[in-house]
Parts: structure tokens; sequence; C-alpha cells
């Protein structure tokens, strides 16, 4: 069972880009994991569940719905590594199979229920990171733009937490969510702007925090 750690510890693991692995040990692991190794097949795991957590609990919106849907994926994922073809991502073809898992979640459970707990933000990105300071500031910020993002429908929070998170290109999110990448980038665009109008009330009286706002609605 992939085992997540608990939400008070959640700012307390080490950052997710600290523990990816680049192309060449991603290659080994896998081809070690298809045969057999389960070393392989935990670093595998251990490299990938913060982040799939994060995206998918953006997409589900509840903790334990998020918890089932990323053991599944592990598991098919694992159960089809024969198939895989390691000249992709790993991480893309992970992310491709979580989503789909949700979105068929979501269908057969309808409305989602559960408290949305804010404590457990995720990193909110380069794009606040290079402008505000780790500070009060800086987790208000967070936790305000981050909870506007569940306003957004699935499509739009998968896109958004892929482009800012993840900082996957749009032809990488298209290939994850399964859309054109028009569609991608209508998402997108429809997302920001609403960010932006969901936000710009709560952050108009800060010529910062506004300034962040707008570059993020693009």
């Amino acid at each position: 069972m992939v085992r997540r750690p608990r939400e008070r510890d959640v700012a307390e693991t080490q950052p997710a880009d600290q523990l990816a692995m680049s192309r060449a040990e991603e290659r080994d692991c896998i081809a070690r994991a298809k045969k057999g190794d389960r070393d392989a097949l935990r670093a595998l795991i251990d490299s990938h569940k913060d982040r799939l957590f994060h995206f998918v609990r953006r997409v589900v919106r509840n903790h334990h719905d998020a918890e089932e849907v990323c053991q599944d994926a592990f598991l098919k994922a694992f159960g089809s590594l024969a198939t895989f073809n390691p000249e992709y991502r790993f991480s893309t073809w992970l992310f491709t199979i979580a989503y789909r898992l949700s979105l068929n979640g979501m269908r057969r459970k309808r409305p989602l229920t559960g408290e949305v707990d804010f404590t457990a933000m995720p990193n909110g990105g380069e794009d606040v990171e290079h402008h505000v300071a780790q500070s009060e500031e800086a987790a208000f910020l967070k936790r305000t733009v981050w909870s506007a993002v569940e306003g957004l429908t699935s499509p739009q929070r998968a896109a958004i937490v892929l482009f800012y998170r993840e900082q996957q290109s749009c032809m990488q999110i298209a290939e994850v969510l399964q859309l054109p990448v028009a569609k991608v980038k209508s998402h997108l665009h429809r997302a920001r702007a609403r960010l932006k109008e969901i936000l710009e009330p709560a952050l108009a009286d800060d010529s910062g925090r506004l300034r962040i706002l707008t570059e993020l609605a693009g």
C-alpha cells in the first residue's frame, strides 16, 4: 500500500523536486522494475507519490478519495509496466492513469463530499516564490490562490496544477488530460480569468499581490 504522510507532516517532507529522478535514473529504475526489482518499484513510488497526490487531490477534492486513486494508479501502472515505453516520461504516463481514475471515480460518486483542508496546500509555483518572501504573507497568498482553485472545473484545476506546480507544457498536459492542445490552452485561459475574478476582491488592497495575480491571469 502507498502510504501518504500525515497532513501535518506534509510541510516537513522533502520538496518534490529534490526527490525527482533524472531521465537516466528513471529509465534504469523502470528497467529493473520490469524484472521484478522491489527496490526499483519503491523508488518510483517515492519519487512520484507526493506530486501525484497533490495533483489528484486538486481534481477529486477529497483526501481519502485521492489516496485511493493514487494507490490504484500505482497498481495499474505497475501492472502494465511491461507495455511502458521508456522513451516517454513515467510521470506523464502515471498522471494520465491517475486522471482517468479520478474522473471515473467522480462520475460514480456525485456530489463529492468531505471537508476541504486548506492547511496542506501545494507549493504554489515559482510565480509566487520568486515575488513573495517565505513569510506569513507568502503563506496567506498561497492559501488564497490555491483555495480559489477549488472553485474551478475539474479539467481547469488539473490544467492549472500541471502547468504551475508540475511546470508541464501544454503538450504534456494534453497527453495527461487526453485533450487537444488547443483545448488545454482554452482551459488555462478560462481558469486564469476565473481565478482573477475570484481573487481580485480579496487581494485588491495590495498592489504587490495584484501584480502577482495579474501575472497568473496572463
